[in-house]
This record gives structure tokens, C-alpha cells and sequence, in this order.
């Protein structure tokens, strides 16, 4: 199933093969943001205990994926930096309404939106990098999948039975907001962010960061990072 309003431009897939190391660490923080995301409604809504069993797990299994970023870091030589927030979770929060209970299912919404933006860019992105990032990336897209598609469960639980034409109008009018988001170019490259301002065809990205994989992958490391 397909939520998304737009698809990933391009121009956005070379600049992350080009800038991998800046998207691995933004990868970083993105794991850990969603699992605080998670917590985050479970404390708002305690007595929907549906929903809190359900974000239990995606939790723990968010937080599993930044271990295995963290590691894959350390085995790519790639040095924990901070980083500015992108405009992405921002914009997206402002649409959202104020009030519930119409807030908890945009927030349910936003959140399949943007795990399913996520699913599609490791999709992408999984076959252009050689291992074990590609390997890697290609794992999270499964999981990525689960999750878009248990945020999008748990919104139309949310709403009544009858509802459902509300639950697919406000899906409908969110995507349109993430998808201007992640199609107009940005200044910073982020794992959901759009193309880079000014960002040129790379046609060598993709043989650049083989190479660059190959020199700094330890052998043997073709595998995707345990759990």
C-alpha cells in the first residue's frame, strides 16, 4: 500500500550516495527520534493500551536499529558529528491540529507518513550502495514497511467505524504537505529533506562511494550489523 503523495526525486538519491556519511549519521538520529516518538505517545494517550503494547515494541525495536547504525558507524570510520534539525519534522508537526481528539489521529498519521517515506528511500537506496550499507538499508525497508503500515492501523482505530472518510481525507491532505517537503530542494541533506539546492547529476556517486566502502569496511564485513 501506498500513502505517499510524491515520490523521492532523483536528485536526492545522488546526493545521498555522494554524502553517505552525513546521511548515516542523520540515519542515527532519525532511529533515535522515532523511538521517542513512540514513548512519547504512549505517555499522551495511557489509556489506549492497544496502541502502548503496540509502541512498546517499536520502541525497542527503533532502538535496536540506532545500535546497529552505531555500530556500522564504528565500522565505517564514520565520527558521531551534531547536526542541524532539518525543516522536515517541523513543517510536518505545524499541520497537525491542536486539539483532540483530532490530534492524536494526525499524530498517528504523520507518523505512517513518515515511516513510509523512510520505507521507500531505504528502498532506493539499498540497491545503489554496495554492502554492507546497501545490505543494510535493504533490511530496515521490511521493517520500515511494518511500521507505516501499524501507525496507519492504529489511526484508523483511532476514528470510528464511519469514519473513514475522514481518516483518508486528513491522510490525504498530510501527504500533500510531506510531499512538497521532500520534492523542493533544501539546504541541508537529510534523510527526509528534499534534493539539495542546486544539487548536479551525479553520474560517478554511486562507483565513488563502491570504492570508498570497499577501503574502509573491515573484511569480512559484507553483512548487514546484527541485532
Amino acid at each position: 500500500m501506498n500513502i505517499l503523495a510524491a515520490r523521492t526525486p532523483a536528485a536526492w538519491v545522488d546526493a545521498a550516495c555522494e554524502h553517505w556519511r552525513e546521511l548515516l549519521i542523520d540515519h542515527a538520529n532519525c532511529e533515535k527520534k522515532a523511538a521517542s516518538s513512540a514513548l512519547a505517545l504512549i505517555f499522551a494517550y495511557p489509556e489506549d493500551q492497544e496502541l502502548s503494547s503496540a509502541l512498546s515494541r517499536l520502541a525497542r525495536e527503533e532502538l535496536r536499529h540506532f545500535e546497529q547504525v552505531s555500530q556500522l558507524m564504528r565500522r565505517l570510520h564514520v565520527e558521531y558529528r551534531r547536526q542541524r534539525p532539518g525543516r522536515y519534522a517541523g513543517a510536518l508537526r505545524a499541520a497537525l491540529r491542536r486539539h483532540e481528539p483530532e490530534r492524536k489521529l494526525d499524530v498517528l498519521l504523520a507518523a505512517a507518513l513518515i515511516e513510509a517515506r523512510s520505507c521507500e528511500r531505504f528502498a532506493l537506496l539499498a540497491p545503489c550502495l554496495p554492502p554492507p550499507l546497501g545490505a543494510f538499508y535493504a533490511t530496515l525497508h521490511e521493517a520500515e514497511a511494518r511500521h507505516f503500515e501499524l501507525y496507519l492501523r492504529l489511526a484508523q482505530r483511532a476514528e470510528r467505524a464511519d469514519a473513514a472518510g475522514l481518516v483518508q481525507s486528513r491522510l490525504m491532505a498530510l501527504a500533500a504537505v510531506e510531499a512538497e517537503l521532500i520534492t523542493t530542494e533544501d539546504e541541508q541533506l537529510r534523510f527526509h529533506s528534499g534534493p539539495p539546492l542546486g544539487q548536479p547529476p551525479q553520474p560517478l556517486a554511486i562507483a565513488l562511494v563502491a570504492a570508498t566502502l570497499r577501503r574502509t569496511a573491515a573484511p569480512g564485513s559484507s553483512a548487514a550489523p546484527r541485532a
